[in-house]
């Protein structure tokens, strides 16, 4: 077989099976290759668009400036597209519209010039990205009412023990006043009475702040918890992964299934992972572990670990406590937020020397349903 005969099959094959779109005009714009891909992207089929202006496939004001453009690289040579990719917008053939990354090449064929487009379809990737802005802003917006419920739930244990003191020197001094008769210790008396009413309504304010946090309801579903690992993983990389970072993930197959409030549970695995990778900023040997696996218990247990400096005994064994923290501006409540989610799943958090160096943090999750299939 000849090899020009060859390539021309060759050439069709590659045209034919290509996933993406692939489009090739004239210098005049005029559509003369239209490749399976670009059928099912644009709706239109290969009779209806060759011999056409390319243009047909843009919505405006790509299509009113197209001709513009060719007439200009024509004059001047200036390339705005050809030789890079452009995330544009492409229009189907019923009127709708689909973002596309569009690649232009320029060729010579018998000695005229042709453009060579290839259009990848950002449809799903747009919507992943926006899938994964929303977990973000949910996660966000729980993370948010976590802290607060546990600033509010650890101020609130704090004062209530001044407020309680108060309410005993009140009760000292109204009896110190109570055996005065005169005019002035009658009014003195008053406004002690005053006081103790105001203490005993801000205590019971306290109380009732703390009743609301304690019992807020969540909304838990039976899950893999692997998958809800594997996210929140990813969810914590974006806008603050460290490529200096070496992380390695270990999830065991067949683990049974949890019953959680997974937005929750995704905001103690992030918190971790965050709070490692910051710990080791300062280290030359940086590696993440992030592992999941059955405990002997029969539940399910997370475990993720770190090469960083370690942890200092006075941290150590007051770290899952509110306001305790090695950073400089850090509030110390992550790890307190963490200890409150995990407890309210009937589950423990502890954390170990690393093996390497370190620090290995460990929550586990009681089992309440079948292991996964695994394929």
């Amino acid at each position: 077989m000849p090899t020009g005969v060859h390539n021309d099959s060759l050439f069709r094959t590659l045209i034919a099976t290509a996933v993406d779109g692939i489009v090739v005009i004239d210098d005049r714009g005029s559509i003369e290759v239209y490749n399976n891909a670009s059928e099912r992207l644009f709706g239109y089929r290969r009779e209806e668009v060759v011999g056409k202006n390319v243009k047909m496939l843009m919505p405006s004001p790509y299509r009113e400036e197209h001709d513009r453009y060719i007439g200009n690289y024509h004059k001047t040579g200036e390339k705005r597209i050809i030789g890079m990719g452009r995330e544009v917008v492409g229009q189907r053939k019923d009127g709708t519209t689909f973002p596309m990354l569009l690649s232009v090449g320029e060729g010579i064929v018998d000695g005229r010039n042709i453009y060579v487009a290839i259009v990848h379809d950002l449809t799903i990737r747009n919507l992943n990205a926006r899938r994964m802005q929303d977990m973000q802003n949910e996660l966000l917006h729980v993370s948010r009412l976590s802290a607060m419920g546990q600033m509010t739930g650890a101020i609130a244990h704090e004062l209530n023990q001044p407020l309680t003191a108060i309410l005993n020197y009140i009760n000292a001094a109204r009896r110190m006043v109570a055996s005065q008769k005169d005019q002035q210790a009658s009014k003195v008396a008053d406004l002690i009475d005053k006081a103790a009413s105001q203490t005993s309504r801000a205590g019971q304010i306290i109380r009732q702040l703390r009743d609301f946090v304690e019992k807020r309801e969540t909304a838990k579903t039976e899950v893999d918890l692997n998958i809800v690992v594997e996210e929140a993983i990813t969810l914590a990389s974006v806008g603050s992964a460290d490529p200096n970072v070496k992380t390695s993930i270990a999830l065991e197959g067949g683990l049974p299934r949890v019953l959680i409030d997974k937005i929750q549970v995704e905001q103690v695995v992030i918190n971790l992972v965050r709070n490692s990778v910051e710990a080791m900023q300062y280290v030359a040997h940086r590696e993440l572990k992030v592992s999941t696996s059955r405990d002997e218990e029969g539940g399910v247990k997370v475990t993720i670990s770190d090469t960083g400096p370690g942890l200092p005994p006075e941290v150590a064994s007051r770290l899952f406590h509110p306001f305790v923290t090695t950073k400089e501006k850090g509030m110390g409540i992550g790890l307190s937020i963490c200890h409150s989610i995990v407890e309210a799943h009937g589950g423990r958090i502890w954390a170990t020397p690393g093996e390497k160096g370190g620090v290995s943090f460990h929550f586990r999750l009681p089992a309440t349903g079948l292991p996964e299939r695994t394929a």
